[in-house]
């Protein structure tokens, strides 16, 4: 298994290397042409990964067992809640959150990583070469790259049980749960502190959209970050489930590489302007002295832990919402039910062994 990843990637990296190379990364092409590279980059990892996959059990169960008619049905409602939560975000309240991932988050954490790239990079290609205004992005494909590693590791995190609810757990488990609970939204919400505050002043909010629905929708965006606290606080504390330090961890993780893989993309190829509600925060860091690159990994490490840990724990409720018998009809369903089969005990196909 470990196998095909690292095979995957280093396809990914060399084809995109030649693709730096040789593209055209004129001013005016240089989003266009990154987004094409890393899409022939994306494609080449994962014939690379079904090949390596091929010439180990001579087929390809743990690709296939991923996909079915649920997962099909699944995605193209997954990208839909990505363009609008993430339109309304970007054009109605230029804050410094995204919330595009939500679909893509699902899809990883029900179907499994390869759904959940898929499902990620698809949405932000089509968020801005075919949808419309006012919903379209108009910087969202050369990110398409993220996208696809945010669902990838969304379906490593459920594949390995992180979004399986843990109630009613002994105290001394709780109370390591709330140490790491407490000190990442701690760490993190004094990193934003500092940026909206120290650096920026309460003048980095702003209402930025006469349309309603965007309004609406950025105000409910917000709220769900706002509630993301005291939800984890609920679930430690009152329902006593640990998952809550587990999606605190996988949100902070997924954010913090979200974070190092957009940030020069940011840098190089939009000089950190991107339209978004963080370029207030690249701008306030190149007040402050950094050079570009500096600017927008500092924004990315502030941003993006608080949107991915608000996202990780939108998808827990919704997960914990669905009924035990549908979550179970998905391809890692099972791992997201409560008292399901650990991975030890997990069948031999998403391994790749023959049966």
């Amino acid at each position: 298994m470990i196998t095909r990843w690292l095979a995957a990637l280093v396809g990914f990296i060399v084809v995109a290397g030649i693709g730096l190379v040789v593209g055209n990364f004129s001013e005016e092409q240089a989003g266009n042409s990154w987004a094409l590279v890393a899409a022939i980059a994306l494609a080449v990892g994962f014939v690379v990964y079904a090949g390596v996959e091929y010439a180990q059990t001579g087929g390809f169960a743990s690709i296939s067992s991923q996909f079915g008619m649920r997962t099909l049905a699944l995605m193209p409602v997954a990208i839909a809640i990505n363009i609008i939560l993430g339109a309304a975000v970007a054009n109605a309240l230029k804050v410094p959150i995204y919330l595009d991932s939500i679909g893509t988050i699902l899809v990883g954490a029900l179907a499994g990583p390869i759904p959940g790239a898929l499902t990620g990079f698809v949405a932000n290609i089509l968020w801005q070469y075919i949808i419309p205004p006012p919903f379209q992005g108009a910087v969202a494909a050369p990110f398409a790259i993220v996208a696809a590693v945010i669902g990838l590791l969304a379906g490593l995190f459920a594949r390995y049980g992180a979004l399986r609810p843990r109630p009613d757990r002994p105290m001394s488990q709780l109370f390591s749960g709330a140490v790491i609970t407490v000190a990442v939204v701690g760490g993190v919400s004094w990193l934003a502190f500092l940026g909206y505050e120290q650096i920026i002043g309460p003048a980095g909010f702003e209402v930025a959209s006469d349309e309603t629905l965007f309004v609406i929708l950025g105000w409910l965006a917000l709220a769900m970050v706002a509630a993301t606290v005291v939800g984890l606080i609920v679930l430690l504390f009152v329902r006593r489930d640990l998952t809550a330090a587990y999606v605190v961890v996988a949100g902070l993780v997924t954010g913090v590489v979200a974070a190092l893989i957009s940030a020069p993309i940011s840098a190089n190829l939009f000089g950190g302007v991107t339209g978004a509600g963080t370029d207030f925060l690249v701008a306030a860091f190149r007040q402050a002295g950094a050079d570009i690159g500096a600017a927008t990994l500092g924004q990315g490490l502030i941003s993006d832990p608080v949107d991915k840990i608000t996202t990780f724990f939108v998808v827990y409720l919704v997960l914990n919402a669905m009924a035990t018998r549908t979550k179970a009809r998905f391809p890692q369903g099972e791992r997201l039910i409560e008292g399901g089969a650990e991975v030890a005990e997990e069948g031999d196909e998403w391994r790749g062994a023959s049966t």
